[in-house]
């Protein structure tokens, strides 16, 4: 995916590590009002507002003219299915989970309403304004842009929003799936509940990552004493339109995707039928969100060749051994038995993968690069098509010793909200 970096205006002399009073203010209350977020989630934050430019398209000057422009870059939030599952990836993500700290079933449903509405017009513009080459957020009532950056908010309910210690919160425990269940834990990972679970997640990608922040900062803003944010993972890909990504080790992250291009396949592998969950999750899907950190160190001291090895394809083009195309069929008898491709594939299951690299800086305890891949995956079942999966390769993975699992959380993606109702609708209709 093309991202192309603005050209400096010779009228902007704003500094450009520095904030305005009304954006300090703007965050400050934010921050006082009931949105918790841990030092490394805001830190994430803030180095998404700072760190990387947005695309200019349009001249601040020129306001009035974007009522006439056509949004090329709209991705639609209503839908049978949720947008940012089979969309195509874009380059940023910030992902969230909010625990809701109200246990009124009406006020769930309200908050619901407000993220649905506010969604939707994010994801068409609305609310979105260039201002010194930055979009941000403003009232609804401003006109569009001409780019929603390719915006996508797909959300998803934890176990916890149907029960939590036992309580029965808002009369929903008997709609809970039973796929909505925490993976078993896996030999060698240690999980931090703290970057775990949720009641409610939200997945942001967009093309642009001040458009991802700014749209999960509205998002907690709206939800002040009804929500509050549990922790937060921000990521980024490297690919061009069409190319799978590659992973920090520098391997392409994703090849398997090809596998689930047709709609068949999605449909035997993706979505939820009327067979395979609760009424209200037909057309849904089940998303794990595994953070898995990378020891950098220790890969960069490995040979190319072992490298190899240890993941069974080429670093270079992706084939797998004794191919030449990264597509090629892969052919087991080729590929060493405990390479990543070998173990993954010999469960015989198949996930949709939309994950992203995350750097978090350095470790202050070992000096390290905090880095890694967060892994995400979407299937009809965690339980039949991922847990498998995680258990062999947590086993006999070549590639264990380089990497280490330690927050891991599964939720229940709805359906997508037809325009006037909210997302997870069907949820309360079937109750």
């Amino acid at each position: 995916m093309e991202h192309t970096q603005a050209k400096e205006s010779n009228n902007d002399n704003r500094d450009e590590t520095s904030y305005s009073r009304r954006e300090v203010l703007k965050m400050a209350a934010l921050a006082g009002t009931g949105i918790v977020v841990g030092m490394s989630g805001m830190a994430s934050l803030f180095a998404i507002n700072n760190g990387i430019r947005a695309t200019g398209h349009v001249n601040p000057d020129s306001e009035d003219s974007h009522s006439e422009i056509v949004n090329k870059d709209e991705i639609p939030f209503f839908g049978v299915r949720q947008a940012g599952i089979v969309t195509p990836q874009q380059m940023y993500m910030c992902f969230a989970s909010f625990d809701i700290i109200s246990d009124n079933v009406e006020e769930l449903k309200q908050l619901l309403k407000i993220w649905t509405e506010s969604s939707a017009d994010m994801s068409a513009g609305r609310g979105l304004r260039e201002t010194n080459r930055q979009h941000q957020l403003n009232s609804l009532d401003e006109k569009s842009t001409d780019s929603s950056a390719k915006l996508t908010i797909t959300f998803g309910f934890g176990s916890t929003l149907f029960s939590k210690n036992g309580i029965d919160r808002f009369g929903l425990r008997s709609q809970c799936p039973d796929e909505l269940k925490d993976i078993p834990s896996m030999p060698g990972e240690t999980i931090n509940s703290q970057i775990s679970g949720g009641d409610i997640c939200v997945q942001v990608c967009t093309s642009d990552p001040t458009v991802a922040f700014h749209v999960i900062r509205k998002l907690a803003a709206s939800s002040i004493e009804m929500a509050v944010i549990r922790w937060i993972q921000t990521g980024f890909i490297d690919a061009s339109d069409g190319q799978t990504p590659r992973n920090l080790f520098g391997f392409k992250d994703g090849t398997a995707n090809i596998e689930l291009t047709s709609e068949q396949a999605k449909e035997n592998h993706v979505w939820v039928d009327s067979s395979k969950g609760p009424a209200w999750m037909i057309n849904g899907t089940y998303l794990a969100a595994r953070k898995i950190r990378m020891d950098m160190e220790k890969w960069e001291q490995t040979f190319f060749r072992k490298q190899e090895a240890i993941f069974g394809r080429s670093k270079n083009s992706g084939a797998p051994f004794g191919k030449h195309d990264e597509f090629d069929a892969v052919s087991m008898r080729e590929i060493p038995s405990d390479s990543h491709v070998w173990v993954a594939r010999s469960t015989g299951t198949k996930i949709l993968r939309r994950s992203y690299s995350y750097f978090d800086g350095i470790d202050p305890v070992t000096g390290n690069l905090n880095a890694g891949l967060f892994f995400i995956s979407f299937q009809q079942s965690v339980r039949r098509q991922l847990v498998p999966m995680l258990s062999l390769l947590a086993k006999h993975d070549a590639l264990n010793p380089f990497i280490s699992t330690i927050s891991s959380s599964v939720f229940a993606c709805p359906p997508g909200p037809s325009e006037g109702g909210f997302i997870g609708e069907q949820l309360f209709e079937v109750n």
